[in-house]
């Protein structure tokens, strides 16, 4: 089924204004919701809002939005002043600079939308799309909806766009507050074992297994017993070449200890 598109819009940059339809990225899957009963008669309860000064219940049209600047002092807003400082809507995503797709961490990456062309708009998308696949960059655009401006990125896709919204900086927590103790890798042989292990666990038999042998140790191979005398006489003097056993062919495991022993004996 064609996706349903959920906005239309334009896609502009200098003297160029592409026309686009926005689509959904996602869909949220459907989830049992459960609403809270009173246990005795089992009728839905309803929410109410209670004055803990007053001590009484406050209705929808006696609420105002107020701003905490400070611990319980608030600041009160009319719907009149909210609605002047909402950014206004703006069917253009301005896009501001073009940027290395690798520059944005993905830490930052909120919410995509899809961007398909629109009537008119389909030569000047797919020009734009080979663009930045062929000059290996994103655009940073600025977007304003729902009240709010946004940051976001727009990167090429196949043969289509994304725009990927964006965190601000202050929205984004530094790894710095998770608690990571430092550790150090004492040998060489905990480093190979490590990657040996790392390399095992994705791989489900022991010839996979191997590929990665040469890369973690190019001095040590493991070969079938009919090649180990050609490779010790053909190959460098500090070549180690080690028998391939039963064991090894059947358990990726067994290369993983077979070479952390060569590496102990070094």
């Amino acid at each position: 089924m064609p996706a349903r598109s959920i906005g239309t819009g334009t896609l502009s940059f200098g003297m160029v204004s592409i026309p686009i339809r926005m689509y959904a990225a996602g869909e949220s899957a459907s989830a049992v919701s459960f609403n809270l009963l009173h246990a005795k008669c089992k009728s839905r309860l309803k929410q109410q809002y209670v004055c803990p000064k007053d001590n009484e219940i406050v209705p929808r049209d006696a609420m105002v939005k107020g701003y905490e600047f400070s611990k319980e002092q608030y600041v009160a807003f009319t719907e009149e002043e909210l609605k002047a400082m909402a950014q206004e809507a703006q069917k253009a995503i301005e896009i501001t600079e073009f940027v290395p797709a690798s520059t944005v961490d993905p830490v930052y990456f909120d919410g995509a939308y899809y961007l398909g062309p629109d009537k008119g708009g389909e030569k000047a998308y797919r020009l734009l799309n080979e663009a930045m696949k062929q000059t290996g960059r994103s655009a940073l655009a600025k977007w304003a909806a729902r009240g709010k401006q946004y940051l976001v990125l727009i990167r090429p896709v196949a043969k289509g766009l994304v725009m990927q919204q964006l965190l601000y900086a202050d929205e984004v927590r530094p790894f710095s507050e998770v608690p990571v103790d430092d550790a150090e890798v004492k040998d060489q042989s905990e480093a190979i074992l490590a990657k040996l292990r790392f390399a095992v666990a994705t791989s489900t038999t022991a010839e996979e297994a191997l590929r990665v042998l040469p890369a973690l140790r190019p001095d040590l191979v493991i070969a079938p017993e009919g090649d180990v005398s050609r490779l010790r006489d053909e190959g460098p003097a500090n070549l180690r070449v080690m028998v391939m056993n039963r064991d090894m062919e059947e358990s990726p495991e067994e290369l993983i200890a077979e070479v952390l022993r060569s590496v102990r004996r070094r």
